[in-house]
């Protein structure tokens, strides 16, 4: 028989409770099979058919591959057990951060509220979707070298990244897709302009850092046209690329805008300002 110190009283558990208990304290948010095997020091095989065994009878729920969260008493009957999903996170796709239309919510550049959470993630992509807890993940390749402008959010005991609002639209204007398309990244490059904290140095920088072209001849024409900042439009004719770009590879665009080297979507009005 095996003991746990409750409030100060010592109670009995059985020997799988107690190291139930052992296995959670030693987890976060969520209990992987490397937890299971360390803490309770047996090999990763032992440790799978541990977890396979608390899930049968309804301590652990799986949420992934060798993933299980804790099951609450009262949510027992639940498919979801986990209140927050963004703690599954860091568990499911490794070095990542939260962004795209997720984080451009989270920092109020937009009212809308997409269903899906958009997650960059250096591992390798399987699945275009990951569905856990009643969440779908959208998962995005990212290189080692692409995590950089990004803010830790504590949820729980669990630490998740996101991306911080300059580096948001950054990655929106590199692939409006991440942004819902490249109409809602410019109302939300808009409503952060129009913010105390809008930092347009940064903005600069995360787009350098990010080498992508495409970056500063859709931000540049969207300066001129769009935004009329005459700060961003010179950053921007200064670091223009050779070759020419779509502003949104989704969208009929049969206008050249040969200034920005960009392809304007049809549905644009034409602008005095297009050469």
């Amino acid at each position: 028989m095996h003991y746990d110190i409750v409030q100060g009283s010592a109670i009995k558990l059985p020997a799988s409770r107690s190291r139930l208990s052992r296995v959670l304290r030693a987890s976060k948010d969520v209990v992987s099979v490397e937890v299971v095997s360390k803490t309770l020091d047996v090999d990763r095989r032992r440790a799978a058919e541990i977890l396979s065994r608390w899930q049968r009878q309804g301590w652990l729920q799986r949420v992934g591959p060798g993933l299980y969260a804790p099951v609450p008493l009262d949510l027992a009957e639940s498919e979801q057990v986990v209140a927050d999903p963004w703690v599954l996170v860091p568990a499911l796709f490794g070095d990542s951060y939260i962004g795209g239309w997720t984080a451009a919510h989270h920092w109020e550049l937009t009212e809308q509220l997409f269903k899906d959470t958009l997650v960059f993630t250096t591992r390798r992509i399987v699945k275009k979707c990951v569905a856990a807890q009643g969440v779908t993940f959208v998962p995005r390749h990212v290189s080692r070298a692409s995590l950089f402008g990004l803010k830790t959010l504590w949820r729980g005991s669990t630490k998740v990244s996101i991306s911080d609002a300059p580096r948001t639209l950054i990655d929106m204007l590199a692939a409006p897709e991440v942004g819902g398309g490249i109409d809602h990244a410019v109302d939300c490059v808009t409503a952060y302009l129009k913010t105390t904290d809008a930092n347009r140095d940064t903005l600069i920088r995360y787009g350098e850092r990010l080498a992508n072209g495409a970056v500063f001849k859709r931000l540049g024409y969207l300066a001129e046209n769009v935004f009329h900042d005459p700060v961003l439009v010179d950053a921007c004719r200064t670091r223009l690329t050779q070759g020419y770009a779509r502003m949104d590879p989704t969208l009929s665009s049969s206008r050249l805008v040969t200034r920005w080297k960009i392809w304007v979507p049809n549905h644009w009005s034409k602008s005095a300002s297009d050469r």
